[in-house]
Formats: structure tokens, sequence, C-alpha cells
């Protein structure tokens, strides 16, 4: 899969593992993978109420907030962490004990699991408007549109793709240099996973 569509509007719905939600797997390594046994998996999930967080033991986890007013992640030391749509993520290990609260309704998040001892990563929004290059050196690079519509996508093997709001492009050993264009303010959200070892 040099580079994959992804979509929420065709992605798997999926309980969660605690059994609190539901949640959209828009994609997971290695194919046909349970939430016990994936190497990395990317997912959305809308969260309607406060509760704890599934627990993932030696899995690595990152969230940004797609849509709604807030979420007030409470971390294991009593610490307190506010997720805003479009801002940056929160980054935590799985099988750290989290209770979210919602600051004023329901949200919608973007989910990013990777298994500790095979992959690592990190997740950034990256506002686009007008032209702009990201040079890609990790295993598999994920672009999601988080808000605005026809982000044109250049990729390093010169294949163009389009991007609109709830859409997002997985890259698998494709490094160099993307070019991406939105003729208004877009967001993006970037994830770079790199192979362990």
């Amino acid at each position: 899969m040099p580079c994959t569509l992804l979509d929420l509007a065709t992605a798997r719905v999926m309980p969660w593992k605690n059994g609190g939600g539901e949640t959209l797997e828009l994609a997971i390594a290695p194919a046909g993978a349970g939430l016990e046994d994936f190497a990395w998996r990317i997912s959305s999930a809308r969260v309607g109420a406060a509760g704890p967080f599934s627990n993932f033991v030696g899995i690595d986890r990152s969230l940004a907030l797609l849509d709604g007013e807030g979420l007030c992640l409470r971390r294991g030391d009593g610490s307190s962490e506010e997720l805003l749509s479009g801002g940056m993520a929160a980054y935590f290990p799985g099988e750290e004990p989290i209770e979210a609260t919602l600051l004023d309704g329901p949200v919608n998040d973007l989910n990013l699991m990777t298994r500790r001892t095979a992959w690592r990563h990190r997740l950034a929004p990256l506002p686009v408007q007008g032209q702009r290059t990201l040079d890609n050196d990790a295993a598999l690079l994920l672009l999601w549109c988080q808000r605005g519509t026809a982000i044109a996508c250049r990729l390093p093997s010169g294949e163009r793709r389009q991007l609109d709001s709830g859409q997002g492009l997985l890259l698998e050993d494709e490094p160099g240099l993307l070019e991406l264009h939105a003729q208004q303010s877009a967001l993006l959200y970037v994830a770079w996973l790199y192979r362990q070892g």
C-alpha cells in the first residue's frame, strides 16, 4: 500500500476496548489484527460522555481533537491536559490511567497507537494556506484533513491526490518531498511513524 486513501465515511465501526463507546477504524497493521496484537492503528472516535480511557499495555498513544468544544484529560499523576479542536495532540502511554471530561458537548478525535517495541510516532497539526512543502523521512506518513477542502497533494512519486475534510492519506515507504496546496485556510494533522531498531 504505497498510498491509501482513508475516509471516515467508509471506516469500520468497532466498539471501544472498554465498551464505553464506538470507534471508526481507519487503518491497522498487520491487516486483520485485533486490539491485542496490532503493530499500529489509526482510528477516530466520538466521545459523548465522561469516562476512563481503555487500557493498552505496551502501546504509545497520541490523541488530537477534530471537532467539538474540547476535552480535558486527567492524567495518572493527577495533572490535567486540555485538548482543543485543531490544537496540539496529547501523547501518553496506553497503560496510563486517563479520565476524560467533556468541556461542552461531544467531540470527535483522531487516535494513533503504536506498539512501542516495534514503532514510534509523533502527531502534530500543520496549517496549509497557499503552497507549502513537507519532507517525509518516515516509514509511514499520515496526512489527515481536519479542516478545509480541496487540499492538493503532490507525492514524492509524482502522484497527485486531493483531500477533503474527514479524509486522509497514508503513505508507506515513500520518502521525499510532498507539495501541498490549499486555496483557502486548511489544517492537516500529520503523523510520522518510524520502525524501531
